[in-house]
């Protein structure tokens, strides 16, 4: 088991929920980002740093990840190659993705990009609340088990 963090947008609460729980599982994990970011003293604890450009660290992930991992990512696109590879997806607001749902993701995605291209402002995610935190936590345990 291992779990990969597409880390260049990751929320540094998220991370550090992460942080605990590979430490509390004993299970590896890698920030996989085009920038040096803060981690824990730990063996379980590592960094890939990627060189800028697009989708650099995606490919890099996609190229490591293995069957039963986890990835933690908000990039709809890179969560459906991951699940193509049998990998477990889970969102930083805890909204697991799978087989059967990210082709409707992929679908709005595309969706919402060509609304935002035509001029029309679609506003961003909306702040991370507690709640979303604590779904979160809760998906990641139930994956760790």
């Amino acid at each position: 088991m291992h779990i990969w963090v597409d880390a260049d947008a990751c929320p540094k609460v998220i991370r550090d929920i992460l942080f605990r729980a590979a430490e509390r599982t004993q299970t590896p994990l890698t920030m996989v980002a085009n920038h040096s970011l803060p981690l824990p003293a730990s063996n379980l604890i590592k960094q890939l740093q990627v060189p800028k450009g697009f989708d650099v660290a995606d490919d890099e992930i996609v190229a490591r990840i293995q069957p039963g991992e986890i990835l933690i990512t908000a990039d709809i696109p890179l969560a459906a190659e991951a699940l193509a590879k049998d990998a477990r997806v889970l969102s930083p607001r805890g909204e697991r993705y799978d087989k059967g749902t990210i082709r409707a993701k992929l679908t709005m995605r595309d969706f919402m990009d060509t609304m935002r291209s035509s001029g029309v402002h679609t506003g961003g995610p909306p702040t991370l609340s507690p709640a979303d935190r604590q779904t979160f936590a809760n998906q990641l345990d139930q994956l760790l088990r």
